[in-house]
């Protein structure tokens, strides 16, 4: 594991699988779909294209605050579009920076105009330790003669 790794070394680990909701869905179904699947962002596809992406930060500050109805409110009245998005020969630190400019935690991974896997800040995160942890074995090792040879 390297930071220089791919997203599609990522994807590989932790599966390919991409939560959606459609535009016209309601705010209230797409935070019912998040607390079952344990997300925080769904990708929001209108017949077979991305369109959007909707996050708890985006019902927290565009509804809640605004003092909107979960239920009558539409996901495509709140959903950031267009959407930041990455391809799988992105490298990790790459990925990392994207999403610290752009002051965002989830980013979906496109192939050929097709989802194809979506990536956390926690998913690029324990990706580096991961990465660190194991150059750190290695330098230890090669400090302590156990480099193999």
């Amino acid at each position: 594991m390297k930071i220089y790794d791919t997203i599609r070394d990522i994807l590989k680990k932790k599966g390919h699988e991409v939560w959606s909701i459609t535009p016209e869905s309601t705010v209230y179904r797409a935070i019912e779909v998040m607390a079952d699947k344990h997300v925080g962002a769904l990708v929001v596809i209108d017949g077979d294209k991305v369109v959007g992406i909707i996050s708890e930060r985006d019902y927290a500050r565009k509804v809640i605050l605004s003092r909107r109805s979960s239920k009558e409110t539409r996901v495509e009245e709140i959903m950031v579009s267009p959407v930041i998005f990455v391809e799988p020969n992105h490298a990790v630190d790459e990925c990392m920076r994207i999403m610290t400019n752009n002051h965002i935690r989830h980013l979906p991974v496109i192939q050929q105009e097709k989802v194809i896997g979506i990536v956390s800040i926690g998913d690029l995160v324990n990706w580096i330790i991961s990465a660190q942890d194991h150059t750190i074995r290695l330098l230890e090792n090669y400090v302590t003669g156990k480099y193999p040879h």
